[in-house]
């Protein structure tokens, strides 16, 4: 039994008293903010952390915090260089990652955009289904057989999967008016289903796949959202909340933000959070009917196994590979 953690609950909170030496986990987008707090909480209890990013001068620099938490020779870090948005970048990295058949006991896929303008990858996908599902989808598959026997794929997925489903006819926007949150919704709800099927497929052999949420956190990921909207939707949350008689919406410290992730990766049992969906340190109920943007739950629609057989389908075919 795991003790009880929350909200407020910090990586700190969550490692307390956890020694990982010896284990190997990569996370991905640790050039900033939760991935780089994640990094440096696994790294502070001993882990040996590769942390991949698209800019390495940038990564350097915004890890130093990592680097510093490793002590009395405990702990490790090392950098990969990896662009979600361009398959041969992820080709590449995962291929020198195989040549080096070194195991990973945990991958975190923690990179992503958010409410970005329409745009296409490298290779011609929309810009957040194209970074945020079809590179995650295709760098772990590439490297699927690298997660150890008992080991774990945690997905950083986002509440913003209530704004919409997957649109397996139209993932790029190409008959379908673009917005920039749709757009969030579905590669969000993309990052679940992806958790879900990924399990299936590997629990067998005692891998196990979750998806989660890292609660409202003030970071470099709200580039795109302008400072009004950003302030309307925090008002408009604000007014629904009073409503209903509780706070006003605050933000989760960035500490707070990564609990959340460590906690899957390597406190909670494999078996509760496998194949399901987690936030505020805990695994979340469906619940289709709540509206609240900041109440807790998942939409039935990100956990259908029929949709996340289909979508991984759909992925095969425009990734080009079959795993």
């Amino acid at each position: 039994m795991t003790a009880q953690f929350g909200a407020t609950s910090t990586t700190d909170d969550v490692l307390a008293g956890v020694d990982l030496s010896g284990k190997r986990i990569l996370i991905t987008g640790v050039s900033a903010g939760l991935g780089v707090e994640t990094a440096r909480a696994l790294v502070a209890h001993g882990a040996a952390v590769v942390g991949a990013a698209r800019d390495l001068n940038k990564a350097e620099a915004a890890t130093a915090p990592v680097r510093a938490a490793i002590a009395n020779g405990k702990g490790a870090f090392d950098l990969i260089e990896l662009d979600l948005a361009s398959f041969a970048s992820i080709r590449a990295s995962t291929d020198r990652l195989v040549v080096d058949g070194r195991t990973f006991d945990v991958v975190i896929a923690n990179a992503g955009v958010m409410a970005a303008p329409f745009g296409h990858t490298a290779d011609g996908f929309e810009t957040q289904f194209g970074t945020n599902h079809l590179g995650h989808f295709l760098f772990v598959n590439r490297i699927a057989g690298l997660i150890a026997p008992g080991g774990r794929l945690v997905n950083v997925a986002s509440s913003g999967h209530r704004f919409a489903d997957v649109d397996l006819d139209d993932p790029n926007f190409e008959r379908t008016p673009y917005d920039p949150w749709v757009a969030y919704g579905r590669s969000k709800t993309s990052n679940i289903l992806f958790a879900v099927e990924f399990d299936r497929r590997h629990k067998a052999r005692g891998v196990r796949a979750t998806a989660l949420h890292p609660g409202g956190i003030n970071t470099e990921l709200g580039r795109h959202v302008g400072v009004d909207t950003l302030k309307a939707m925090i008002e408009r949350i604000n007014a629904e909340l009073a409503a209903a008689g509780k706070p006003p919406y605050s933000w989760k410290t960035i500490p707070q933000g990564a609990a959340t992730s460590v906690w899957a990766g390597v406190v909670a049992d494999a078996d509760a959070v496998g194949g399901r969906y987690c936030e505020n340190c805990h695994v979340s109920e469906v619940t289709d009917g709540v509206i609240n943007p900041v109440a807790e739950g998942v939409r039935s629609y990100a956990l259908d196994p029929d949709r996340a057989r289909a979508l991984w389908a759909k992925s095969e075919e425009l990734v080009g590979e079959r795993f």
